[in-house]
């Protein structure tokens, strides 16, 4: 598919707080820091689970969403100059 429209990275849009490198370091960070604070693997699993479901959708699953939602979003405005052009066609 060649649309003429440049790929840029979703990532080009966020803050720095919000880029790949900070949330995993944000996250690596409450897990390891829950392991020397409380010193019990059960509560640092505790809070390991809702750190890595954030972590893996925000690193995962938000790109991918992201980057369909711009690609038919470009899809649609590529094809409406054609339906105006075709509609005008027709009268």
């Amino acid at each position: 598919m060649s649309s003429g429209l440049e790929r840029t990275s979703i990532w080009q849009y966020k803050p720095w707080w919000c880029q790949p490198w900070s949330i995993l370091l944000t996250g690596m960070l409450i897990i390891s820091g829950s392991w020397f604070w409380l010193h019990r693997v059960w509560l640092t699993g505790l809070v390991a689970m809702p750190v890595l479901v954030w972590m893996g959708f925000f690193l995962l699953i938000y790109p991918k969403l992201m980057n369909q939602m711009l690609t038919d979003e470009a899809e649609q405005l590529i094809q409406q100059p054609t339906e105006v052009k075709q509609a005008e066609q027709s009268e």
